[in-house]
């Protein structure tokens, strides 16, 4: 997991270190008091998605082929409003099915910021400090969110960083972490808005993925050509890096997409 974080993640120091030292403590714990409860948080193409895979595979060889990784994705699972009853139903039989045939199951959440309030909140009480509920043992199982929820204020604080001549290796998580929980509760278009989840603090961790920089997209662009196997070429990865649009308007520091659309700009090349 460190070597794969180290190696492809690129720009997120407060996600590396987070996740690495998250899940490595929970994975020595022989009696966990509680799943781990993960919240990823940033603009698209930050690599939220990309870190989840990643944990997938370190977890579960196959990752998110595995069948004891769970992906959600709201607007595909949960899209119907008016369903909401029907979801937490559906989400709490999945739940509790799919731990008891492996207490180490991971379930990711997608889209977070799109799903309609309250859903999650069914899951509750699997995330809480229970011993067992009905009989499940649910204190090895890992739960991912991931949302776009925040962005606005990780990329602020990473400007103010950055306008005060920082640098952004020195954003440390105490500078992002209040003001993403209390965020986060707080957004009506968080999937947790006023979430017993926050609530009663089952989040064990709210990590924040930082915008990207010019250098960093071109990071993205040489790793996706070495996984391409083809040689690297620097005009071509200049070339792609340039082609992505940056903000704010006059500064033009971050790539308003991460490194979400490489791939597919790699291919005119």
């Amino acid at each position: 997991l460190k070597l794969d974080l180290e190696e492809k993640l690129f720009g997120q120091h407060l996600a590396t270190e987070v996740i690495l030292k998250a899940l490595t403590g929970f994975r020595n714990n022989k009696n966990p008091k509680k799943p781990l409860t993960l919240s990823l948080h940033g603009w698209a193409g930050t690599g939220k998605n990309f870190v989840s895979q990643i944990v997938a595979e370190n977890l579960h060889p196959k990752g998110l082929k595995s069948n004891f990784v769970h992906l959600f994705v709201s607007t595909l699972h949960f899209p119907h409003e008016q369903k909401i009853k029907l979801y937490q139903d559906q989400l709490q039989k999945w739940i509790r099915g799919n731990v008891s045939a492996c207490a180490n199951s991971v379930f990711i959440f997608d889209e977070m910021d799109k799903l309609h309030p309250g859903i999650i909140d069914a899951i509750k009480p699997f995330l809480d400090y229970y011993e067992q509920v009905d009989g499940v043992s649910y204190r090895k199982a890992i739960f991912i969110f991931l949302s776009n929820a925040g962005g606005d204020l990780i990329t602020k604080t990473a400007l103010d960083f950055w306008r005060a001549g920082r640098k952004r290796e020195d954003i440390q998580l105490k500078d992002l972490e209040p003001v993403l929980s209390v965020g986060v509760f707080n957004n009506k278009h968080s999937g947790l808005w006023h979430s017993g989840l926050i609530d009663k603090n089952l989040i064990d961790y709210f990590i924040p993925f930082l915008p990207l920089e010019y250098r960093h997209v071109k990071m993205c662009v040489r790793a996706e050509m070495r996984a391409r196997g083809s040689a690297i070429d620097e005009d071509i990865v200049t070339r792609v890096a340039e082609e992505m649009t940056f903000f704010p308007k006059d500064e033009k520091i971050y790539s308003d997409k991460g490194c979400k659309t490489v791939q597919s700009r790699l291919d005119f090349h």
